[in-house]
């Protein structure tokens, strides 16, 4: 397919595309996961394996093969900016802390964005066959079937995830003042290791908000989408549009969102709190 030809394709061709990869890619990593592979440590807990990037590489191939003039971003180490506008994002494995431990809980995300704006998602949980998808103005949908966010309105009442910043040994805006001023306040929190799948139990209802400090655009941009596709809102801690680039990530089925912006600005949990 030539690059003018892909100037073309839908970006439900797109998505569909974006979804056998990484299915393919899920596969590899549950067939991966209780062998021997080599670890390394990008810093003190920050860690990668080969896993993550074979996977990355057969990412990379795949993609550039159907669509020879899209870029690439992905999170070890690769940086194409292409040549037509669109630009695929990537993490092969998400929650590779999880995978190096043996923890099923990780998937892999792929976003494609178009002049900066995501158009189409895709997080795959090889673990449970799971996959989220979103397209843009189409709606996000689990396995095929539409989702939406959840009705709750209070925090009192709510589920909500979060994490924690690799650096959270050295840096002191680690996320554990946060945590515990919105402990008292809800009805419990979990922490998967994952936050593309967190974002996608926001959009399914699952989970009614999600927050988390030091994200990059690996771990939010198809989130980022698939959240809002399902009726959810996603901003940065201030209520803000939320850059790709932001490292600040506020994602709630809309109702509690300034509930928890809120609490994060430690000025208590705001309004409709009962």
């Amino acid at each position: 397919m030539t690059g003018k030809d892909n100037q073309h394709t839908s970006h439900a061709d797109i998505l569909e595309f974006a979804v056998l990869v990484a299915r393919r890619s899920g596969s590899m990593l549950k067939s991966r996961l209780e062998t021997d592979f080599t670890v390394e440590y990008k810093g003190e807990v920050d860690i990668v394996t080969e896993v993550d990037r074979a996977v990355q590489g057969i990412i990379e191939a795949e993609v550039l093969a159907r669509y020879p003039r899209h870029g690439i971003l992905a999170e070890e180490g690769l940086d194409n900016k292409g040549e037509d506008g669109y630009v695929w994002i990537v993490d092969p494995i998400d929650g590779t802390t999880n995978f190096a431990h043996g923890y099923p809980v990780f998937s892999v995300s792929i976003a494609v964005i178009l002049d900066g704006e995501p158009v189409c998602g895709v997080v795959h949980n090889p673990m449970s066959d799971e996959t989220v998808t979103g397209l843009k103005g189409e709606g996000a949908s689990l396995n095929g079937m539409a989702i939406k966010v959840s009705g709750t309105k209070t925090l009192n009442r709510s589920l909500l995830a979060t994490g924690f910043p690799y650096d959270i040994r050295e840096n002191p805006d680690n996320n554990l003042g946060h945590f515990s001023d919105m402990a008292v306040l809800v009805q419990g929190i979990r922490r998967c290791g994952s936050a593309a799948l967190d974002l996608c139990s926001v959009a399914s209802g699952r989970l009614d908000g999600f927050w988390e400090l030091g994200l990059k655009p690996w771990d939010i941009a198809a989130g980022v989408l698939i959240v809002r596709e399902a009726g959810g809102r996603i901003t940065d801690f201030s209520g803000r549009d939320l850059s790709l680039d932001g490292s600040r990530v506020l994602a709630s089925n809309g109702l509690i969102h300034d509930q928890m912006a809120g609490v994060l600005a430690g000025s208590g949990p705001g309004q409709g709190q009962d």
